[in-house]
């Protein structure tokens, strides 16, 4: 659905001229920077390259200034990319015009953000209504819409108030209802939670899986949180000085981090809470399982070591459709939830 390839994006007068000479002088992207920097430009994306699955949810994170806001904003033609490709379900974004711009955003898009940017004059109705305004289409229709996904996100019997009259949790439900509105096939959302208190923000986190396992939405999603990206995504690119340092599944960033930055990341995280036992699960060895209940691949491993005993030593791990992938052992799953 998504594919970004070989992706700048650098600040500062002649940036492409610069970005061209540098080129000519060297393949490496860090060296390429470093000429850049030295002509006093910014590369604040450095040939980042990624693809993002239909029904995925890609987390980017990275420490702040990173360049994980740039790339978002790259994707959406918020801003204009130095160099590079980018597609959007086929669609050529770099070189579409501004009326296809136009109308990507309107019908394929949904965008949320940190700061809600909610109309304080109209009602929760005709906030999450407006884009489709925006579309022509009549009121009775646009706003039947807005009331079935303010439902979808859990603010139905609110659509008469007003954002002053909302908490901070409750306007950022209005936002991501108004960004399903118009019912986008992907949706970019950067650090759409990290405003809110933690209790909330763990409350929208369940409500957005919630929503994800429900409308399976091709979805980028910007965090500078580790917790809150190995909870939500399928997968995760971790950036570093505008580069993508790795990209793989939360066990995989867990289990195998690329490089110090990764660990370092991960080093907090509770193993037990997050790993799954899909990160352990290797081929049966010949023990007798018969009787032995069966562990979800999708387990937690906090969630596994619970239905262990210790009549039940190692036990089979099975997929979504309930074939048996692998055995796991109970001594393994604890060490593992033990970081060691």
């Amino acid at each position: 659905m998504i594919t970004c390839n070989d992706l700048w994006m650098v600040f500062g007068g002649q940036a492409m001229a610069g970005l061209t000479k540098a080129r000519e002088q060297t393949a490496d992207v860090s060296a390429i920077a470093e000429r850049l920097t030295e002509q006093g430009l910014i590369p604040a994306v450095r040939g980042v390259s990624f693809e993002v699955t239909e029904g995925e949810l890609f987390v980017v994170m990275g420490l702040s200034g990173s360049g994980k806001s740039t790339v978002i904003r790259c994707l959406s033609r918020l801003i204009e990319p130095t160099s590079g490709e980018v597609t959007v379900d086929g669609d050529d974004i770099l070189n579409a015009s501004k009326q296809e711009l136009i109308e990507l955003r309107r019908h394929k898009m949904g965008m949320v953000f940190q700061h809600f940017g909610l109309f304080p004059h109209m009602t929760v109705a005709e906030n999450v209504a407006f884009p489709l305004k925006v579309q022509g289409i009549e009121r009775g229709p646009r706003l039947d819409r807005a009331h079935e996904v303010i439902e979808l996100v859990g603010l139905g019997g609110r659509e008469d108030a007003y954002p002053r009259e909302l908490s901070g949790g409750q306007r950022q439900r209005v936002g991501i209802a108004r960004s399903l509105a118009v019912n986008p096939a992907i949706w970019f959302l950067d650090e759409p939670f990290s405003a809110l208190d933690p209790l909330i923000r763990r409350q929208l986190q369940d409500e957005f899986l919630r929503l994800q396992a429900t409308l399976k939405k091709t979805i980028v999603f910007i965090t500078h949180d580790i917790s809150e990206a190995v909870r939500l995504a399928d997968r995760i690119a971790i950036m570093r000085d505008g580069e993508i340092v790795q990209v793989g599944t939360p066990d995989e960033i867990i289990c195998h981090p690329a490089d110090d930055y990764v660990a370092q990341f991960s080093r907090d995280i509770p193993r037990g809470r997050h790993l799954t036992v899909a990160a352990l699960a290797g081929a049966p060895a010949g023990v007798d399982l018969d009787g032995a209940p069966r562990l979800r691949a999708s387990m937690s491993l906090d969630e596994a070591l619970a239905v262990c005993a210790s009549a039940y030593p190692e036990l089979p791990v099975v997929d979504d459709a309930g074939k048996v992938i692998g055995t796991v052992k109970a001594d393994a799953m604890a060490r593992a939830a033990a970081g060691s």
